[in-house]
Order: structure tokens, then sequence, then C-alpha cells
């Protein structure tokens, strides 16, 4: 609820990776509670539609006095859910009993629109390890990382594209002059995705000092005065959850 009010996609924990499809879909993320709340607050559509397959699964698998317990929770879902393709799931599923056919057609589609994208992103896994070994020229590298960010756009979670991005900022293996470009893609970005990638960078204590200031300097060169609150005011809560993380006896959430 915190990451949904401040307008920011879920972490699994303070200073944390953000939730994945992966998560939800092979059990990681096992809790009902979680999974509704991710249903209902997750800016990322893809998550929110994965949250809502096992507790559909769980609603078919319940006994009779227990079924409009999950029949009030889908309504809710259907009523508050950020994400209008998961209210629309949840209003189906309510209109079908949670029929087990219903389920599949439903894991179908995320599947469709999913695994294509999954395997554009172990396509470009393999990019990035040419760059490293040096077999493909920075510009071709670029351009690739072009076409997979419109390949993937709309159909991989963001959690993934994130981690991918993240750690190519962070890589020591990747050249600077390589890192900043990647930087200017991201700063064209739509609001939300551009924060929390910025965001990230700034606050990664992994990332080069040098990356950083060039980052700093673009963003103020470009960015209005409130963007520019908005982003400082985001970095510094992620150092802060990376401190709570790391603090000795402090419990996460």
């Amino acid at each position: 609820m915190e990451c949904g009010a401040l307008n920011t996609n879920l972490s699994l924990e303070p200073g944390g990776r953000l939730v994945i499809t992966d998560d939800l879909l092979n059990g990681s993320i096992a809790d009902l509670a979680v999974m509704s709340m991710a249903a209902i607050v997750a800016r990322d559509g893809q998550v929110a539609r994965a949250a809502i397959l096992p507790l559909s699964v769980a609603a078919s698998k319940v006994k009779a006095d227990q079924r409009p317990m999950f029949e009030r929770l889908f309504q809710l879902i259907e009523e508050t859910a950020f994400d209008g393709g998961v209210r629309e799931s949840a209003e189906t599923l309510i209109a079908a009993n949670f029929r087990e056919a219903q389920i599949r057609e439903l894991a179908q589609e995320l599947g469709g629109t999913v695994g294509p994208a999954r395997q554009r992103y172990r396509a470009f896994l393999d990019i990035v390890k040419l760059l490293i070994d040096k077999k493909i020229s920075e510009s071709s590298f670029l351009d690739e990382f072009l076409e997979f960010t419109r390949n993937v756009a709309g159909k991989l979670d963001f959690g993934i594209y994130s981690m991918c991005v993240d750690r190519m900022f962070v890589s020591e293996h990747i050249p600077l002059l390589v890192k900043v470009s990647l930087v200017r893609e991201v700063l064209k970005y739509p609001p939300l995705v551009r924060k929390e990638l910025v965001t990230n960078l700034l606050s990664s204590p992994k990332a080069d000092r040098e990356l950083i200031r060039y980052t700093e300097g673009e963003l103020a060169g470009g960015m209005t005065q409130n963007q520019l609150t908005e982003i400082y005011l985001f970095t510094t809560l992620k150092r802060a959850w990376q401190a709570q993380k790391l603090a000795p006896g402090r419990p996460t959430i």
C-alpha cells in the first residue's frame, strides 16, 4: 500500500528488488493477503494479473462456506484495482464462479503475453555478453537495447526490465560511455518508468560516481522543478530503505 500511495512499483522489501511475475506464478509469494494487495495496488499490470491467477485457483478450491469470502475479495479487486485488465478479470471470474476453464483461459492469456517477451529478454542477455566480451560494437549494442525495449514494452513485467537495466548501470564490464547512452535513453521514457530507473541508479551504492554526476547534470538541465523534487524525494526514500535493510537488528517489511 505504501508503494501504491507513492506511485511506485511494488518492492519485496525496503531497498530490495521489485516484485516480478515469477514471484507470484511459481509460488515464491504464497501469502493470500500479499497476493491480494499485489492484485489491487500493483502499478505493473503484468504483476497485477499474475497475482490474480493463484488467488482464483485458491477460490476455486475452497469449501462452499468459504466461497463468499473470496467473492467479496474479488469484488474489492474489481472495484479498486489500479489496473483495468485486472478489474475486468476479477469481474469475469466472479461471473464464471471461478470455473477451472476460465482460470486456464486467463493463464493462457497472461502466458501468451509474457512468454515471448521472456524469450526476447534471454536473447538480449546474450547481446550483453557479446558487449562484455568485446564481440559487438557499442553502437550496435545500443541499437539492440532500443529494439529490446520496443519489443518488451508493456509485454514484460517491469520488475525484470528494471533488473536488466539496473545491472547494466552497475556492471564494471560495461563501458561508461555505454552507460551514459543508456541514461540518455531512460530520460526519454514515460514519467513513472523514468522515475523508477533513474532513482534506482541515483540510490545505488554500486553505481559509478561519474555516471551519477552525469545523470544529475542531465536531470538538472532537462526536468522541471517538480520533477526534480519528486526524483530527489524518491532517491532519498530508496536510500533510507536500503539503510533500514542493512541496519543490524532492524526488522524488514
